[in-house]
């Protein structure tokens, strides 16, 4: 199968935002809807276009496309999924159906993200004439909040739906918006989809596959420089802080940060933003050695 770009195919940058794809979207479903349009091989156009969008619009799913797209794959090259690639977490769309001019997505989509349903570029009250079912029956789902150590290194959870406890294995890397399939596990006998929300940590924070820490530096250290332990999500590393580091520099800890899901990929980084901080003085001496400093910078 062939590799798609959508932000190719809607005419967007690759940071475009939410509003900015949206926007293309219904601009050029609008151009190509067989309804309407009388250009040649519109009816195509206007299914790559909703296969595009479909992808793009949900966070989860536009960053696992964003993850396979930042490996240097373009529109048109030979594609194979990775090994692996998205087993025991997924997206579901429902059962979308092939045939028809608003048929099935393309092998590559379904490769990745399953079967999928459409929306209809001009209605806000659900898919339109044309459009896939809406999700299959019995399906179930459910939001888990989970670790950043168990999203660092996986592993299991449990958790409680319907009265049952339910074990769930937590594939690491998996990002916020990704969910888990829990095949037979929804109480109609349809699967439980289990949305990934990360509980906030109180010592890091993320964007993306980014992780940030703040760590507290004494003047002399941020002025002269110093060799200090920072805690990382795998465990204390060493880290050397250049003399001169005024408070707000970051300083980055390549690999450190969030696994990626997709065998090869690298790592994210930690970002360590320096923040300086002045002890108050406890003793005479300590006073005296302040004042030292006050006239010497002064």
């Amino acid at each position: 199968m062939q590799f798609k770009d959508y932000y190719e195919t809607l005419g967007v940058k690759p940071d475009a935002t939410e509003a900015e794809i949206k926007s293309a979207y219904r601009r050029l479903a609008r151009r190509y809807h067989p309804d309407v349009s009388k250009e040649a091989g519109a009816e195509d156009k206007f299914k790559a276009v909703n296969e595009a969008y479909e992808a793009l619009r949900d966070k989860g799913k536009r960053a696992t496309y964003d993850q396979l797209r930042s490996r240097g794959f373009r529109a048109g090259e030979e594609f194979r999924p990775p090994p692996d690639f998205g087993q025991g977490f997924g997206f579901d769309f429902g059962d979308g159906g092939p045939g028809g001019p608003r048929g099935g997505f393309s092998d590559f989509f379904e490769s990745l993200f399953g079967r999928g349903r459409r929306e209809d570029p001009f209605t806000s009250a659900g898919p339109g004439p044309g459009a896939g079912p809406g999700p299959r029956p019995g399906n179930e789902t459910a939001r888990i909040e989970v670790d950043l150590e168990t999203i660092y290194s996986g592993g299991k959870q449990r958790i409680s739906v319907h009265g049952r406890v339910l074990e769930v294995r937590i594939p690491k890397g998996i990002l916020p918006g990704q969910q888990i399939r829990l095949a037979g596990q929804a109480s109609g006998g349809g699967d439980l989809l289990l949305e990934v929300v990360y509980r906030p940590h109180y010592q890091f924070q993320t964007e993306g596959r980014e992780v940030r820490v703040t760590v507290p530096l004494k003047p002399w250290e941020a002025a002269l420089g110093a060799e200090i332990s920072v805690p990382t999500l795998g465990g204390p590393v060493q880290l050397k802080v250049p003399a001169g580091s005024d408070a707000g520099k970051r300083l980055r800890l390549r690999g450190r940060g969030l696994p990626s899901t997709l065998p090869g990929d690298p790592a994210g980084d930690q970002i360590v933003v320096i923040e300086v901080r002045a002890p108050a003085p406890e003793s005479e001496a300590q006073k005296q050695a302040y004042e030292k400093l006050r006239q010497a910078f002064n």
